[in-house]
């Protein structure tokens, strides 16, 4: 086993000195790496303009939406202590929006103390 781990770190130290380029003194690493960047600065240029857009047009309606329904949204979160007990929420045909109490989670905490039943003397 010792005569194995030798020359794997001799590799390793002599890696780096290998890939360093006497022009510039950047490592071929360094250089595959902004390549790699650069090009993906280029696929995403379109795709964050169009965001840009799109936040231009819908920025102004979702300022209004949080003015209006952030109190409202903010009452909400504190009367639910744990989202993951309810079921998905479910439109009716009438409009009405219905949230589900899981089955599988009880309805008192479990590290909530319950009071016995009053004694009676008979």
């Amino acid at each position: 086993m010792k005569y194995i781990s030798v020359p794997i770190f001799a590799l390793l130290i002599a890696a780096p000195a290998a890939a360093q380029e006497e022009g510039e003194g950047r490592s071929l690493m360094q250089q595959g790496a902004e390549l790699f960047f650069d090009g993906l600065r280029q696929e995403l240029d379109p795709a964050l303009r169009e965001l840009s857009e799109l936040s231009d047009e819908f920025g102004p309606a979702m300022r209004d939406f949080a003015i209006e329904m952030g109190p409202k949204l903010r009452g909400l979160m504190e009367n639910v202590e744990d989202w993951s007990a309810y079921q998905v929420p479910e439109i009716l045909p009438n409009g009405d929006i219905i949230i589900r109490r899981k089955p599988d989670h009880p309805l008192v905490k479990p590290d909530t103390p319950t009071e016995p039943a009053p004694q009676i003397e008979l």
